[in-house]
């Protein structure tokens, strides 16, 4: 999404402001307990991202912060093999944590680490995200400006902050003087990006020269990249383009649904549409899918197969859209009067400046459209995944009432809903993700050889991946009464072990410091109580 502090959002494609206004770093770490030279993670249920089903009990050995041994040490229901179990000397942590479940560290391919206009600190952002098992991220258009988060990246890395891996993909045009309008230019800025320690390019749209150039020159030098479709050049330039030129991968789903048009060749605008009006723009977006070709009809399978030839990225970010079909769910999650900022929930709250409020006059007619768009969205989704195709799993967190690490979750619930097995929802939470970014080799999956990146946790989230959220879920017990299971335990990230649950009170107190500076409380819109 364009963050209102950052861009216009008719020139955002083109280039950045040249003052960014930025969010608190975090600061140094003060919690997590390792790396240890040896660690022992004993008696778990592994889902090792593979799409492999669970298996347990086993033993996972931690050397420092790689994983050095997976060892099966018996049978469910039966006690546990000694004589199977890696040896611990004095000198080995252990963690007994037989029942528990372990799955590789989450991949969040969407994440925005806040902004000025929400008045989010770092740390609160961070802490959400590690408090959910998310332990890398794709921060797509640097918002904070490129050399504030290659500096949190690089503190990451040498876990001196307590946040996930960083990989930092700069807007294109980013940091340049005049907007980019030729393919030279756009080539020198594609070089200049790569020299400045870049990680890829977001792209939201330029003309067809310009995205040409930019795209190829960016995979001859080998970087990735993503793009948001935006409607003021997507008439020209739609997916199908994109990946033929180079691009790796695409958000939300813009371009898409224009490359399957067959009876137009522009979106059914309004006649009083304005792009700077977000309710005409996203609620024609909730008319487009309606506009393409019908599921598995001739030209639908053309495009997809094209984009699977070409090994290209799907990240859909369901949860970002899901108040254009509920909004009044979206507003009331139960996790906002705790954990959301009170500069946060205004930036939410309706209005025709901050970048997603526009619930100027939202409607039934509106969700009843944008469920129907749901739904051929997903249908596409589930069949590229069912091809062979790499979805992801991104949030877009920090607009339309969608919480950091909170509607990550959502998220693989609505993978889940689209189709996915559990299990794929997991392979695109973790294994997906780090092929997209070019880091299977380290992260991605529970596998020797590769960084110690866990989430751990009591319940089984293949049965109900509600047990992820911080909040967990609810059950009735013996007696008859409600309780919360769930929950991240553990996050481990580089080998080190961090409290979920203890991150998620920080947070709190975070919000709570705020509102009492604030004299603030969370009201529904239009209402004070």
């Amino acid at each position: 999404m364009l963050k209102k502090f950052m861009f216009s959002l008719i020139a955002a494609a083109m280039f950045a402001v040249s003052a960014i206004s930025q969010i608190m770093p975090a600061p140094d770490r003060a919690e997590g307990d390792g790396p240890y030279d040896r660690l022992i993670i004993r008696g778990v249920t592994m889902i090792d991202g593979t799409g492999a089903p669970p298996i347990g009990p086993v033993d996972i050995v931690v050397e420092k912060n790689r994983i050095a041994q997976i060892q099966v040490v018996g049978y469910p229901g039966l006690p546990i093999n000694e004589g199977r179990r890696p040896k611990a000397d004095e000198k080995t942590k252990v963690l007994d944590l037989e029942g528990h479940f372990l799955l590789p560290g989450l991949i969040d391919m969407h994440a925005h680490i806040g902004g000025a206009g929400q008045g989010t600190p770092a740390e609160y952002v961070f802490k959400l995200w590690m408090a959910h098992g998310v332990t890398a991220i794709r921060d797509p258009s640097a918002g904070n400006g490129l050399a504030w988060v290659l500096d949190q990246k690089k503190k990451s890395l040498a876990n001196q902050i307590t946040a996930p891996r960083i990989l930092a993909y700069t807007s294109f045009g980013q940091g340049a003087e005049k907007p980019i309008t030729t393919a030279e230019q756009a080539k020198a800025w594609v070089n200049e990006n790569k020299a400045k320690g870049a990680d890829g390019i977001k792209f939201f749209g330029a003309n067809p020269e310009v995205m040409q150039a930019a795209l190829s020159e960016n995979k001859r030098i080998g970087l990735r990249s993503a793009m948001h479709h935006q409607q003021m050049d997507v008439a020209r330039w739609n997916v199908l383009h994109s990946a033929r030129a180079g691009l790796t991968s695409m958000e939300h789903w813009y371009g898409l649904p224009e490359a399957l048009f067959q009876d137009r060749t522009i979106q059914d605008f309004r006649l009083d549409y304005n792009y700077q009006n977000e309710q005409h723009r996203f609620g024609e977006a909730g008319k487009l899918w309606k506009q393409a070709a019908p599921p598995y009809s001739e030209h639908w399978n053309k495009v997809m197969n094209e984009l699977l030839e070409l090994d290209f990225t799907l990240d859909p970010t369901f949860n970002i859209y899901e108040a254009n079909r509920d909004l009044m769910r979206a507003r009331t999650q139960e996790w906002h009067e705790v954990y959301t900022l009170p500069s946060l929930w205004r930036f939410y709250a309706p209005s025709r400046q901050s970048h997603g409020s526009y619930w100027f006059d939202w409607t039934t007619e509106e969700e009843v459209q944008w469920k129907e768009n749901y739904r051929l969205w997903m249908t596409f989704i589930n069949e590229y995944k069912n091809r062979g195709g790499r979805v992801t799993a991104g949030s877009d967190s920090g607009f339309i009432y969608q919480l950091y690490g909170f509607a990550y979750i959502r998220e693989l619930e609505l993978l889940r809903e689209a189709g996915f097995h559990p299990l794929e929802v997991i392979r695109s939470a973790t294994l997906y993700g780090a092929q997209a970014l070019g880091m299977e080799k380290e992260i991605g999956s529970v596998e020797v050889g590769k960084l110690a990146d866990f989430v751990i946790l009591e319940e089984n989230p293949l049965q109900n991946l509600k047990v992820l959220y911080g909040t967990g879920t609810i059950r009735i017990d013996d007696s008859n009464t409600p309780v919360r299971v769930g929950g991240v335990k553990y996050t481990v990230k580089d080998g080190i072990v961090y409290d979920a649950k203890k991150m998620l009170e920080d947070v709190k107190t975070i919000v709570d410091q705020h509102k009492a500076r604030e004299n603030a409380k969370l009201t529904q819109p239009g209402l004070d109580w």
